[in-house]
C-alpha cells in the first residue's frame, strides 16, 4: 500500500539548471511521483528535452531557457513559470559546476591558477544561484504561506580537495545559506533543506565503456562500491518535496555512498 505522506500528485516543481545530470534525473522522478515539472537551463534544446521526457510519464512538462546565476534573467520568466505551471510548490535549485585550479602560484609554476573571473564564475554557480531561485521565486511560495525549497549542494561541503577551493567555498556556503533561509522562511511555513551528492557522472555524457571504467577507478574510494545513479539524488528529493518531512528543514544531506567517511 501506498504511503500518501509521499504522493506528491499534482505538485508544482521547478528545477533551475536540469537540462542534463543530476538536475535531469530529478525531474524525472518528480514527474514518476506524480509532480508537474517546470525546468530551466541555460541552452533551450535541453530544457525542452528533458520538458518531453517528463510528458511521456504521463505529467505536464514545461522547458525554459536562462540563465540561473541572473536575478534579471529568472525575473523575466518567473510570470510564465506560474502561469503555465499553474503555481508553485516546490523550488529545486540545481545549478552548479566546477573550474578546477589552484588558487595560487607555486614555485615550480606547474598546475592551473584560477583566474578572478574562474572564482566569481563558480561562486556564482554554486551560490548565487540558489539566491537568485530564492529571490525570484519566494515570494510566491511565502505569500502562499507554503512550500519547500531544496538546494543542490555536493559532498565538497563536507569534505574538501586540493584545487577546488572555490567549488568548496561556494558548497559550504549553500550549507550556510541553507540553514539561515530555513530559519527566515520557517514561521511562513516554507521549508528549506539542501541535497549534498557525492560522485554523480551523467552516463549520456560518455560510452558505456568510458563509465564503467570510471566507475571501476573510483569504486576504491566510495564505500559503497559505485558512482551514484541520477536517480538516487531524485528520490531523496520526493522525500523533502512531501509531507513525508514537515518537520524537516535547515539540513544537508549527503548522498555519497559513504565518501564522506573515508
Amino acid at each position: 500500500m501506498a504511503i500518501a505522506d509521499f504522493d506528491l500528485t499534482g505538485r508544482k516543481v521547478l528545477i533551475t539548471g536540469a537540462g542534463r545530470g543530476i538536475g535531469k534525473g530529478i525531474a524525472l522522478v518528480m514527474a514518476e511521483a506524480g509532480a508537474d515539472v517546470a525546468v530551466t537551463s541555460l541552452g533551450e534544446a535541453n530544457a525542452k528535452h528533458v520538458a518531453r521526457e517528463v510528458i511521456a510519464l504521463g505529467r505536464r512538462g514545461l522547458g525554459w531557457a536562462a540563465d540561473g546565476t541572473s536575478v534579471e534573467a529568472m525575473q523575466e520568466i518567473a510570470p510564465d513559470v506560474i502561469a503555465e505551471l499553474g503555481g508553485l510548490d516546490v523550488l529545486i535549485n540545481c545549478v552548479g559546476d566546477s573550474i578546477p585550479g589552484l588558487v595560487a602560484a607555486g614555485p615550480d609554476g606547474s598546475g592551473r591558477v584560477m583566474t578572478e573571473g574562474d572564482w566569481h564564475r563558480v561562486i556564482d554557480l554554486n551560490l548565487t544561484q540558489a539566491f537568485v531561485g530564492c529571490h525570484v521565486f519566494g515570494p510566491h511560495l511565502l505569500a502562499q504561506g507554503s512550500g519547500s525549497a531544496i538546494n543542490i549542494s555536493s559532498f565538497a561541503a563536507l569534505r574538501p580537495a586540493p584545487n577546488s577551493a572555490a567549488y568548496a567555498a561556494a558548497k559550504a556556503g549553500l550549507t550556510r545559506f541553507t540553514e539561515s533561509l530555513a530559519l527566515e522562511w520557517a514561521p511562513r511555513g516554507v521549508r528549506v533543506n539542501a541535497i549534498a551528492p557525492g560522485q554523480f557522472p551523467d552516463p549520456e555524457q560518455m560510452t558505456p565503456e568510458q563509465f564503467a571504467e570510471r566507475e571501476e577507478r573510483a569504486a576504491r574510494g566510495i564505500p559503497l562500491g559505485r558512482f551514484g545513479r541520477m536517480r538516487d539524488v531524485g528520490l531523496l528529493a520526493i522525500y523533502l518535496a512531501s509531507e513525508a518531512a514537515s518537520y524537516v528543514t535547515g539540513v544537508t544531506i549527503p548522498v555519497d555512498g559513504g565518501r564522506t567517511l573515508v
